[in-house]
């Protein structure tokens, strides 16, 4: 696999400062340890904190700005960030109303960011994210993932932040919207991390891996590669049976592409959900299409969907100012 790297070692540390630098009106760049913070300070509110390995890019140092993160401490890839780098982060971002750390479901972050919630002396609460309908227990998680709903999370714990929510409402908004939140992903190709020879896993031109992880882990099954129409059916089934919402029901919609599936794709697939949703009686309120979080160059997509009220409908149309994410 070909890529645009000098050193796999210095690869992630490279890439952050490459962001900071287009974004210099945003961010700040710690280096050691490495994490990536607002370069103007909130004054007075919960300072919410997140992280993951690296390879998920605009998650999650994307969406640290206004309206949403105040730090984010990146991996290297598919790899845990470190305690040390959480600490540093959490220190360097508490404006006075403690910590809130929003963490994917996956063994590794979970442990650190519990690592890091004990070495703190400042109050914290986490929030958890497991919103992947695809698996209920792997290697790599205690029970379901947390994927592209992470962003949905963010975003509406960062408005009600923002707005002067104190920290247990955050955790409790958080957990709120996790419970509203569902996601499925399907890959037609695998990746290949920057220190391998070979994609992750293998599989035939004709074939779809159904039910994927971000970190390039087999999915549930795999079968022939079906026409979009049935790709998105087949997504939706289980996302709409772990929600179980009434018809009427008012919800979120967002197509996220795992890095390698380009925006004529994701466009589509938005187009055949949206009515495939309406057609079953519930309200596609409010739209998110694009590349959020994904995993390297893999081509594939996943469909998620937050149930929403009034109150998370403004949530998610508050003001966010961040690299990747902005109205």
């Amino acid at each position: 696999m070909k890529k645009f790297i000098n050193s796999v070692d210095e690869l992630v540390q490279d890439s952050i400062a490459g962001l900071v630098t287009a974004h210099e009106d945003l961010l700040s760049l710690n280096e050691t340890p490495l994490f990536v913070c607002r370069r103007t300070p909130k004054q007075s509110r919960v300072a919410l904190v997140s992280g993951g390995g690296s390879g998920h890019e605009p998650l999650h140092a994307g969406y640290v700005g206004f309206g949403m993160l105040d730090a984010a401490c990146p991996g290297e890839v598919f790899t845990a960030p470190t305690p040390d780098q959480i600490v540093a982060a959490a220190e360097r971002v508490e404006a006075g109303q403690g910590v809130l750390m929003i963490v994917k479901n996956y063994a590794g972050d979970s442990s650190s960011f519990q690592v890091a919630s004990e070495m703190l002396e400042l109050e914290c609460a986490t929030v958890l994210v497991n919103d992947d309908v695809a698996v209920e227990h792997s290697t790599h998680t205690t029970g379901r993932r947390g994927v592209a709903g992470t962003l949905i999370v963010e975003k509406m714990i960062g408005a009600a932040a923002e707005a002067g929510a104190n920290l247990y409402e955050c955790k409790s908004l958080g957990g709120r919207v996790n419970a509203n939140t569902a996601s499925m992903g399907v890959a037609l190709t695998s990746c290949t991390v920057p220190e391998a020879d070979a994609p992750t896993f293998a599989i035939d031109a004709g074939e779809m891996e159904v039910g994927v992880g971000i970190h390039g882990e087999p999915g549930r099954y795999r079968r022939p590669l079906m026409p979009a129409d049935d790709i998105v059916a087949l997504l939706l089934e289980p996302i709409l049976k772990d929600l179980g919402l009434a018809a009427g029901s008012a919800v979120l919609l967002h197509v996220n592409g795992f890095g390698g599936t380009p925006l004529i794709e994701l466009n589509l697939l938005n187009g055949i959900a949206t009515r495939r949703l309406r057609a079953q009686g519930l309200q596609v309120k409010r739209w998110l299409v694009g590349n959020h979080t994904t995993s390297l160059e893999m081509a594939g997509a996943s469909l998620t969907l937050t149930a929403l009220d009034d109150e998370l409908t403004a949530l998610w149309d508050a003001t966010v100012t961040t690299p990747s994410l902005r109205w």
